[in-house]
């Protein structure tokens, strides 16, 4: 783990402007900057960095933090690795103190996985480039399929010789453990416990991750034989999930932002040859349906994406079925089909950039235009076959988020399906309904409350949801409070905020997180969340501290938990305009802690206290607890406690001195 004073260093000399604008153009707005959010698509900027702060946020979409949690959801790194990465940049010597037990085997198990995959991937260019197996059989094969030695190099190719444990041989021999040469898939144990190389024989292409890191590999064999899969690839673990990787999507990622385009392939070679040619902007989802966690890494980039398709109509048939996600997404789609006998692959090698992109403006068409005359040609004048179209159109329309567009293609498909365009949208609103019809709904059958749809109020429900401690406390006003109490630890939790009386009538001062913690014990409460009992804890373990700063301590906290709540809290999306201050004294929450403190206790308390009592008069109205005496007499009993707690509480405030500090 690094330690503190080096993630001080990394945090002091990382300035946020600096790392952003090498992802989003930025412009000076007052005293903040502002750009496009690189994170969701966006036409008008949400996405805010300020400088005095350090800080940056989407009030979009909600994403944002420090330099380091900018860096980890950009570059899709851990806490740990983002950190590195960042002092990389700066020429930061890296100091880590010495871990404990657990967290050296809970790092250790995806760091190694890592670890042995870079060995693989090592191994298997240095074979490809040094063996003479690899280069008369392998590197034969890349050069023959026309890759230039530059484009092998880029995509890091690599080859495994004809031999079953070879690999296998070479890890174990420089120490790398069986038990992840196994869990990363580049090995398997067969039923009498020997080691086996699962690539043997074949070329390999290895899948990178959004940041460059190797997660698994593909490897095609090179004989013709029927009785063995033509690829091979990693198995899914702990580090690959082949429903969240696309691959070249490391390749790609820059020119797809330059684009604002994405193109959509089948095959490693298809990204390959693309690359060669001159387009870059090109993912893979390696011969699988489309799923929603790659398409919303692809979103990530571009709203924009085209499908390449070759000739193949069972195989066009087949994947269109999936594409409708991408539709539900809101992407604009588009479908280029290639000459008979071309894939991406073979039309890249014979075409270079110009030519390919000439190629795909003129033929491209939208998806919904294209599926509708794809099935149109399988329907031909069979009626029963052109009302299953229509309802297979009808379905994918329905899924588009935007009502304008939606729209449009309703009148396209009228004109070519040559259905009344009244039909279209009636069918279009039952299924509508339908989906309604299986939204869940309250007892008395009406539809459950729609959120909010201010952006704000969306993010701060988002931000409160993110560290719910266990099952039903998502939407209880007490957590809320909690949230907005924890946030006052996180900005004020050192400062002064008042003078109270004690027993002996003398005054003393006391700090925010100290009166939190007396309040709290005053009735045995403590906070529902584990992070936040973890904050409140440790800014009380720092107070006497004379240097310690609430906020700077948790912004730049170990835990990557810590760091990235309280970089959430610190952030506020507007700054009050000199404007509103000519003509009155505007007071900040840290100038009225002694107020605004405790009445944010009394808030939370009143909340718990209410949620209790709702949830007793719910008792006392079930006829099963009114069959049995016994019960309803104790929950009577329990709702008379209520009362007089709240009566208690009530009391309590009046009773309460607390005097603003001077």
């Amino acid at each position: 783990m690094i330690d503190q004073s080096t993630i001080d260093r990394i945090l002091d000399a990382a300035q946020i402007t600096e790392v952003v604008s090498e992802f989003v153009t930025l412009k000076r707005r007052g005293v903040n900057y502002v750009g496009l959010c690189p994170f969701h698509n966006e036409k008008t900027p949400s996405f805010s960095v300020s400088p005095a702060k350090g800080l940056c946020k989407c009030f979009s979409c909600g994403k944002g933090g420090n330099a380091v949690h900018f860096i980890m959801e950009h570059e899709q790194l851990s806490y740990y690795e983002a950190l590195k990465y960042l002092a990389k940049k700066y020429h930061i010597e890296v100091k880590e103190k010495e871990l404990t037990a657990e967290e050296i085997q809970a790092r250790n198990q995806r760091e190694s996985m890592f670890i042995v995959n870079s060995f693989a991937n090592d191994y298997f260019q240095s074979i490809l480039k040094n063996h003479t197996e690899g280069k008369s059989v392998g590197l034969a094969y890349f050069r023959q399929r026309g890759f230039r030695d530059d484009i092998i190099e880029k995509f890091q190719l690599g080859y495994s010789i004809e031999a079953r444990d070879a690999l296998a041989k070479e890890a174990q021999k420089k120490g790398y453990k069986k038990e992840f040469l196994v869990k990363t898939g580049v090995c398997y144990e067969t039923d009498d416990g020997r080691l086996r190389d699962r690539f043997w024989g074949r070329v390999i292409f290895p899948v990178h991750t959004l940041s460059g890191k190797v997660v698994a590999f593909g490897g095609r064999i090179l004989k013709s034989d029927t009785k063995t899969a033509k690829y091979v690839n990693s198995p899914e673990s702990d580090i690959y999930h082949k429903s969240r990787e696309l691959y070249g999507i490391y390749f790609a990622k820059q020119a797809i932002v330059k684009q604002d385009r994405c193109f959509l392939v089948e095959g490693y070679t298809d990204v390959i040859s693309m690359h060669q040619a001159g387009i870059e902007n090109v993912v893979s989802s390696s011969g699988t349906a489309l799923t929603p966690g790659q398409i919303r890494l692809i979103h990530r980039f571009t709203n924009n994406i085209t499908v390449l398709y070759d000739g193949d109509m069972a195989g066009i048939k087949a994947s269109i079925r999936g594409i409708d996600m991408l539709l539900e997404e809101g992407m604009n789609i588009k479908v280029v089909l290639l000459p008979d006998r071309d894939d991406p692959d073979s039309f890249a090698r014979k075409h270079n950039a110009t030519d390919f992109q000439a190629y795909i403006s003129s033929h491209e068409v939208d998806f919904i235009r294209f599926k509708t005359n794809l099935l149109m040609d399988d329907a031909g004048k069979d009626p029963i076959k052109r009302a299953e179209l229509i309802s297979e159109i009808v379905r994918s329309i329905s899924v588009i988020p935007e009502a304008i567009v939606r729209d449009i293609y309703i009148k396209e498909c009228s004109q070519l399906l040559r259905v009344e365009e009244k039909l279209l949208t009636a069918e279009i609103r039952k299924i509508k309904e339908r989906q309604q019809e299986k939204t869940p709904r309250q007892a008395d059958g009406s539809s459950l409350p729609q959120q909010a749809t201010d952006p704000t109020v969306q993010i701060w429900e988002e931000i409160y949801r993110s560290y719910l401690p266990e099952e039903g406390l998502e939407g209880q006003e007490f957590y809320k409070n909690e949230l907005l109490i924890i946030r006052v630890v996180v900005r004020y939790g050192e400062k002064v905020m008042c003078t109270m009386v004690n027993e002996e009538g003398e005054e003393q001062t006391v700090q925010v997180a100290e009166y939190i913690v007396n309040d709290l014990k005053q009735d045995d409460l403590e906070f529902h969340n584990p992070v936040h009992r973890k904050i409140l804890q440790e800014c009380m373990e720092n107070l006497h501290h004379t240097d310690f700063t609430s906020e700077r301590y948790f912004i730049a906290h170990p835990d990557a938990a810590i760091s990235k709540i309280a970089a959430e809290l610190i952030n506020e999306r507007y700054t009050l305009s000199k404007y509103h201050s000519k003509s009155q004294r505007i007071f900040s929450d840290e100038e009225r802690l002694a107020e605004l403190v405790p009445r944010l206790m009394i808030d939370f308390k009143e909340a718990i206290v209410a949620e209790e009592i709702k949830q007793v008069l719910r008792l006392l109205q079930d006829p099963e607890t009114a069959k049995d005496p016994e019960k309803y007499n104790s929950v009577m009993i329990r709702y008379k406690d209520l009362m007089e707690i709240q009566s208690l509480m009530a009391k309590r405030q009046g009773d309460r001195v607390v005097i603003p500090k001077k």
